[in-house]
């Protein structure tokens, strides 16, 4: 297959960050990454661009840890407790998924994505769990939550 070598611009994820040389095939280049502005192709003009990119990605990347770090201390501090609907014998109606974690969080004053708790799955019991999140690639916190009956009496 025909590749061609690309200059990131912007950065996207599973590829490269700013000012990354990468090597596509020739159609991902042309149909995806340069219609959108992600990369430019490399020429020996754009090689000067890429100490400019590799400053301004050197900034966003501390800029991101910065704020990992923050968020953080944030989430140490927290206690979740989910409530759910159960029937008879403490039997939880659906699951609680990554989506009900991150908007709890955020309930309580913490910005999350859902994308930050990667491989989660979903929980049917009652009591104590722990979830994985992801803030940045050097970053990660096990958090604890606990799902407890909406109902007030458990048969």
């Amino acid at each position: 297959m025909a590749t061609t070598e690309i200059l990131l611009i912007k950065p996207l994820e599973n590829l490269g960050n700013e000012g990354d040389q990468v090597k596509v095939r020739s159609g991902y280049a042309r149909n995806y990454l340069l219609p959108k502005k992600i990369g430019i192709p490399m020429t020996n003009a754009n090689k000067k661009q890429i100490e400019a990119l590799q400053i301004a990605k050197d900034k966003r990347i501390s800029a991101e840890l910065n704020n990992a770090n923050e968020t953080l201390e944030k989430l140490k501090n927290l206690k979740i407790t989910l409530a759910v609907k159960t029937g008879p014998g403490g039997k939880v109606f659906g699951s609680v998924t990554s989506h009900f974690i991150t908007e709890k969080i955020k309930e309580l004053g913490v910005e999350l994505d859902k994308k930050q708790v990667p491989h989660f799955s979903p929980v049917k019991a009652l009591g104590k769990h722990t979830a994985l999140i992801r803030l940045h690639s050097d970053v990660k916190h096990e958090i604890e939550f606990e799902v407890v009956s909406e109902n007030l009496i458990v048969e």
